[in-house]
């Protein structure tokens, strides 16, 4: 499988990505990008029409 173009440089520095939903869908479709994020152990959230995935195995807080 071609490494997803949505997936980029962050990756490899641990950082994040912000992607809109409808494009994520739109380019590679929401299964395949869930997937890939879960291969690689990282951690995603849904808000308000994006995507945000943090390029780490660390926990991800929600703070109030």
């Amino acid at each position: 499988m071609d490494r997803p173009p949505v997936l980029c440089q962050s990756v490899a520095e641990g950082g994040t990505v912000r992607r809109k939903v409808a494009d994520v869908e739109r380019l590679i479709g929401r299964e395949r990008f869930l997937h890939e994020v879960r291969r690689r152990g990282f951690r995603v959230v849904e808000n308000a029409g994006q995507f945000i995935v943090f390029c780490n195995r660390e926990p991800v807080y929600v703070l109030n």
